[in-house]
């Protein structure tokens, strides 16, 4: 009877060992299936030059991919032209010349009016972060991939990266009223285009690497891009030393993760979900770079580059957001979706701007406590 039991439970100890042995097998051969294909390589486009820091949020967010995955999937992000034009990034992307690419929504406005309100424009109050967070909750996703599939865009989107209030732009001199931007030729995107020619001037659509050339040239009057770290390494200071701060044409843009659909939708679903954390990731460490970069060169352009800045003056915002709203209803009226799209942001801003009104404190009182004229903060 012992000898039975000490027999069977050897027999049923091979067995369990037998039988952890095969499963350890199958979970260490499993992955070495897929390292046996090789990795997933991707290679895509910014819609920016390599030097300027756009271009670098691109680099950023494919090596988190990268580096998340164990390098199973590998994104190379070439610059601007290396394929394809800045302006036909989508195209690319969408026809599978190009794998995926880094860029804004706001430049496919010619293609569908209504992808220009995922930036363009003052947001109904919304800062960029707020525009986000209508976009994931609040429809926004959903809306935009309705736009994409309007126009027959094969294409997977992921918006990330709130970018800060973006400035009027570079002048010769000083704007005061409205009437100054008259007559100048004016280098914009997006609804901006729009707003810009109601306010009457002659605007030309040019990617960021062709504006200081076009400026130097006196085929631009002006023009605004983005921000102090891209305008700095762009060469914007070279070309003008007066800048107007603070503005509504785009006061709440994002950036775009654009992939092919074929090739996004043939992904492992672990990938995928690799992927869409990424992006948040990036998003908030894209926000925290900005603050730290933009703020240097900033100060840089007053110190080295003797750039003048000013505030925007009240009547050319007001100004701005009363042609804003002209052509915002003749969008409205001529295309449904873009009514849509409108509608859908009013609502969550209407809320959510409300509840920050209301709850956020403002901040000038306690900047001036510390760092203005009578400051307090080289005393503590």
């Amino acid at each position: 009877m012992k000898r039975r039991t000490q027999t069977g439970g050897r027999t049923s100890r091979r067995k369990f060992l037998s039988g952890a042995a095969m499963a350890g097998a199958a979970m260490v051969a499993a992955p070495s299936i897929v390292k046996a294909q090789g990795p997933v390589n991707m290679r895509w486009q910014s819609t920016w030059p390599s030097k300027d820091i756009f271009h670098e949020f691109a680099l950023d967010f494919a090596k988190k991919v990268n580096d998340m995955t164990g390098g199973d999937l590998k994104i190379e992000v070439l610059p601007a032209g290396a394929v394809v034009p800045a302006f036909g990034l989508l195209d690319a992307v969408s026809q599978g010349t190009l794998d995926g690419g880094h860029g804004v929504v706001a430049y496919h406005y010619g293609k569908q009016s209504a992808l220009a309100l995922w930036g363009s424009g003052p947001g109904f109050a919304m800062d960029a972060n707020m525009l986000l967070a209508w976009h994931k909750y609040g429809g926004g996703k959903e809306l935009l991939a309705k736009l994409y599939e309007s126009i027959g865009a094969n294409v997977v989107s992921l918006l990330y990266g709130p970018m800060p209030t973006q400035p009027l732009g570079w002048f010769k001199k000083p704007v005061a009223k409205a009437e100054d931007i008259q007559g100048l030729k004016f280098r914009t995107v997006g609804i901006s285009i729009d707003v810009f020619t109601g306010l009457g001037a002659a605007v030309n659509a040019l990617p960021g690497g062709e504006i200081v050339a076009a400026l130097d040239r006196g085929l631009l009057d002006a023009a605004e891009f983005n921000n102090a770290s891209s305008d700095r390494v762009l060469g914007f200071p070279d070309v003008s030393k007066i800048c107007m701060l603070q503005s509504y044409h785009q006061n709440a843009e994002q950036f775009e993760i654009l992939f092919n659909k074929p090739k996004y939708d043939g992904l492992p679903d672990q990938m995928k979900a690799i992927i869409t954390n990424a992006v948040e990731a990036a998003s908030q460490d894209m926000h925290w770079k900005a603050i730290d970069r933009y703020s240097k060169d900033y100060v840089a352009m007053q110190t080295d580059d003797q750039v003048k800045f000013y505030k925007t003056p009240d009547a050319i915002l007001k100004r701005q957001l009363e042609v804003y709203d002209e052509v915002v209803k003749k969008k409205a009226a001529e295309n449904p979706l873009f009514k849509e799209v409108i509608q859908s942001q009013i609502a969550f801003a209407d809320r959510a701007t409300r509840w920050e009104q209301d709850t956020v404190v403002g901040r000038r009182l306690v900047f001036d406590h510390y760092f203005g004229q009578e400051g307090v903060a080289k005393e503590l």
